[in-house]
């Protein structure tokens, strides 16, 4: 048993440091944001919109007594916003010391990366929409792409949604 352990560990360190990474749909492509990063995964819920926010908010939810700004994840990356079915998913986060919840179709699992096999996003599309993309990995069942839930939103951004 403790051989097997020690293979695994030498397995490990040659195949070099993983992540864990919760995986999304959007649009039917699949996302990933890092699993330190997520706090929860709600089912959507009655969401208060606020007069004169930025086009992505949706508005705010009241989550055990604490307001989160709830970010359209699809108007943010911009693809064409749809409706709330029961397969969307709400997943809080913490950025930047910052509580926000992103609206996503749907969440399938957490994956687990090897940094070797992260590649870095091709310079596609404008700045606005590669600027929150950490890298790519290619898997049997096609692109992950990885999010940098840091730079999801500007300082500016982030400041403006955390005093909602």
């Amino acid at each position: 048993m403790a051989q097997q352990a020690q293979k695994q560990e030498e397995q490990e360190q040659h195949e070099g440091p993983v992540s864990q990474w919760v995986t999304f749909g959007l649009d039917d492509e699949s996302y990933g944001i890092n699993v330190m990063q997520v706090q929860e995964v709600l089912p959507p819920s009655e969401i208060a919109p606020v007069p004169g926010a930025q086009h992505f908010v949706m508005g705010i939810i009241n989550l055990r007594g604490k307001v989160v700004t709830v970010i359209d994840t699809r108007l943010r990356f911009g693809l064409p916003t749809r409706e709330a079915d029961k397969e969307s998913r709400i997943v809080v986060i913490e950025a930047n010391n910052n509580i926000a919840g992103i609206m996503v179709d749907s969440v399938a699992e957490v994956a687990t990366v090897k940094e070797s096999e992260i590649d870095t996003a091709p310079n596609v599309g404008n700045e606005e929409s590669s600027r929150y993309i950490y890298g790519v990995v290619s898997r049997k069942d096609g692109l992950l792409i990885l999010v940098d839930a840091n730079k999801l939103l500007t300082d500016e951004e982030w400041q403006e949604v955390s005093t909602i």
